[in-house]
């Protein structure tokens, strides 16, 4: 078990700095989609799983893809993805669309795919530490599917976490989808 929610991040984040190649989701995302039209994700970074060939298959097959907006108090607006050549640059290096919807455009969305950097089976998340995902995914509608993108070997049995953080359902992995227990997590 992590002492606090700091240590557990910088040890996870050192790992996955250490892998060889990150892999992508789109593999296992294939597999296990559900039927739905509107999909909030990410632009991954770095190490992160890779997210751009999910994207880039989710738009060739008709469905709607929404991407964050980082605004300057780590809030998230959404955007449309008009495809990846079109993106923008935005705040910490990030990839953005160039239109926002505002942030309440995620309660549209019928599936969440959001990063993290590790996630327990009781449906904690761990992110980087800004908040911005916790405050985003407070304003998904009750009922709509929150996977959490990460390897298989952070996918841990107990994190530590803040009544503010929001569970998520699933951990969606490079190799399949684990489904998590929101029991009891607020």
């Amino acid at each position: 078990m992590f002492l606090t929610k700091a240590v557990a991040r910088q040890e996870f984040l050192e790992a996955r700095g250490a892998r060889p190649r990150a892999d992508g989701l789109l593999a296992s995302a294939q597999q296990v989609l559900p039927d739905v039209y509107r999909i909030a994700l990410y632009v991954s970074m770095g190490p992160e799983p890779q997210t751009g060939a999910l994207i880039d298959w989710l738009l060739a097959t008709h469905h709607e893809v929404l991407l964050p907006i980082l605004y300057a108090d780590n809030d998230l607006g959404w955007g449309v993805a008009p495809g990846a050549a079109d993106l923008v640059p935005g705040r910490l290096g990030l990839s953005e669309p160039p239109i926002d919807l505002g942030s309440d455009a995620i309660a549209t969305a019928e599936l969440v795919i959001c990063p993290a950097v590790a996630v327990a089976r009781d449906g904690v998340r761990l992110g980087r530490g800004g908040g911005s995902y916790d405050r985003a995914l407070a304003r998904v509608r009750p009922g709509t599917p929150v996977w959490a993108a990460v390897y298989d070997t952070e996918i841990v049995d107990t994190l530590p976490h803040d009544e503010h953080d929001k569970p998520v359902d699933a951990a969606l992995t490079p190799n399949r989808l684990v489904p998590l227990s929101t029991a009891g997590v607020a």
